[in-house]
């Protein structure tokens, strides 16, 4: 079900004071807003929104025996790229943790919460509109784009494939289908943890865990747990 309002602060929000009020929101269930007036992204950077843009949150339950939640991150990033390759032939590209590229420019973002043990996974798609970040190139589809209800329904249904293989088959064949979606290996990138200087290295994939593996000058690799990754 795609619930969709004109207007809101967040849809993350939304959900998550529903989820802290007691409503029980099933996995399947989107909130899609025409307009977000105060739309977040990773790290709390502010996440303009466009007329016309994907700005939409839903939910997953965790269950026992599910993989990491963490791991929705790179889950989520599949089911973008599955739902965005629709419409767009060639130049899309995943990158760590949870951004995806078009032609090396942003064209979409993804942010986790939990709330009362449900993890709210947001996303943001720039379909027609690319809003200005300071420091970031971003892109839009244009005149690729579909109708923002014609892309809800296939991001819903690419989300529900991919969360189900998720669950039945496990992680390996997952982070197997997100690196072979992402930039190449070797990729030079410009590493930012968490209150550590800046780290350069190159893509040497992902870990067991989905983690990212840093190839050093020094020829050590270096396991990348959270931070901002930039191309170089």
């Amino acid at each position: 079900m795609i619930e969709i309002v004109a207007e809101t602060g967040s849809t993350n929000q939304d959900l998550a004071q529903r989820l802290s009020g007691g409503e029980y929101l099933p996995e399947g269930r989107w909130l899609v807003a025409d307009r977000q007036n105060a739309g977040r992204g990773r790290l709390g950077r502010v996440w303009d929104d466009g007329a016309g843009n994907f700005m939409g949150s839903t939910v997953v339950r965790i269950a026992p025996g599910d993989p990491s939640p963490a791991t929705l991150a790179l889950l989520t990033g599949l089911a973008v790229h599955e739902a965005l390759s629709r419409f767009v032939s060639s130049g899309l590209m995943l990158k760590w943790p949870n951004d995806l590229l078009l032609h090396e420019a942003k064209v979409a973002g993804i942010l986790l919460e939990m709330v009362s043990g449900v993890v709210i996974v947001g996303i943001g798609v720039n379909l027609v509109h690319a809003p200005e970040v300071p420091g970031r190139r971003t892109a839009a589809l244009g005149e690729l784009a579909p109708s923002r209800d014609i892309f809800a329904e296939a991001l819903a249904a690419s989300f529900d494939t991919e969360l189900q293989r998720w669950r039945s088959v496990g992680l390996a064949p997952l982070l197997r289908r997100w690196q072979s979606a992402a930039h190449p290996q070797g990729t030079p990138l410009r590493v930012l943890p968490p209150g550590e200087d800046a780290v350069e290295g190159a893509f040497a994939g992902l870990a067991e865990d989905g983690n990212l593996r840093l190839a050093l000058l020094d020829g050590s690799i270096r396991t990348i747990h959270a931070g901002d990754v930039l191309l170089v």
